[in-house]
């Protein structure tokens, strides 16, 4: 039986990573220090026989006994609520963290997936975005704790590849959403969802005009899986291309979920990217992937949940 390593296990995606590898017949390693990750979102996986779950911070030195066949490094803070927060960790789990995984995955021979995002490419002046684009990133704005961290990821995880031979895999994250997601992650489908729900404004920064591109999880993981089994260890984005306003999509969730909820305007934060779509050229080609779940097929499933999480019939 193969064994994989999961870091930010009982995270938002990677808890959704721990069910697709076991579905997939394979020993799980979960691990998290759980600073934004949530133990719910795995428990139902502790009675099985093929998953473990260690309490641990990866930016410490990592042991794990026994033979490795994967590592996924899904560990660290993703939404702005949370690394404007924990700037300090979200750089160390970026750079310490990756690089005693890089180190770890040497040592068990094991191929290594790092979770990058579509925030390498900042405010981006291409659109979409192509995997070729370097990006336009303030180093030292706000945001910068997060999209350097996860640029410095990228860049180590290269060397290991170019200079010690192992085996890497990069995927470039674009928005994504479903069950599991924290109502307070501060991110527009949670918060827009909240609020709508609580019969409190929903909230839009800047005048709406900038866009996102929503993934449900369900076809991200499958994106990430089957990149994972690929032979191509140069960067992939992994998203949903179609493009939509924040504007709509607080229209869209209001008339989702009715009510008497009203879409207010806020300032937009510093360094807010005022266009963010994926071109999936690549995963389409090399991968043979494609989104598959609608927005709105996904919204209902996501509200559902949100429902059952407020305790809402």
């Amino acid at each position: 039986m193969k064994r994989v390593l999961i870091t930010g296990g009982a995270g938002f995606l990677g808890s959704h990573l721990c069910d697709k590898f076991i579905l997939e017949g394979y020993h799980v390693i979960a691990m998290d220090n759980l600073i934004t990750g949530n133990i719910k979102n795995i428990e139902h996986l502790f009675k099985h026989p093929n998953f473990e779950f260690h309490h641990h911070d990866v930016s410490k030195f990592v042991f794990v006994p026994g033979e490795l066949d994967y590592i996924l490094h899904f560990a660290s803070p993703a939404s702005p609520i949370d690394y404007l927060k924990m700037p300090i960790q979200t750089l160390k789990v970026g750079s310490l963290g990756t690089h005693n995984l890089l180190g770890l995955a040497k040592a068990k021979n094991a191929r290594m997936l790092i979770a990058s995002t579509s925030e390498v490419y900042g405010d981006p002046l291409v659109h979409p975005q192509t995997e070729e684009y370097w990006g336009n990133v303030n180093p030292i704005g706000p945001r910068g704790v997060y999209d350097e961290a996860k640029r410095f990821q990228e860049a180590i995880t290269m060397a290991y590849h170019t200079f010690h031979g192992l085996q890497t895999r990069i995927v470039r994250i674009f928005n994504t959403y479903g069950p599991r997601m924290r109502l307070d992650d501060g991110r527009a489908l949670p918060a827009f969802m909240s609020q709508a729900l609580k019969g409190e404004d929903i909230t839009v920064f800047g005048d709406g005009s900038q866009t996102r591109s929503f993934c449900y999880v369900g076809d991200l993981v499958e994106g990430i899986y089957k990149l994972l089994k690929s032979n191509y260890a140069y960067p992939v984005n992994i998203g949903n291309p179609h493009e939509i306003t924040l504007k709509e999509f607080a229209e869209e969730i209001q008339q989702l979920i009715g009510g008497n909820s009203k879409i207010v305007y806020e300032d937009l934060p510093q360094d807010d990217p005022k266009q963010r779509q994926p071109d999936i050229t690549k995963a389409k080609e090399i991968l043979d992937w494609e989104p598959k779940v609608n927005r709105t097929e996904g919204l209902k499933i996501t509200l559902d949940y949100f429902k059952s999480v407020l305790g809402i019939n």
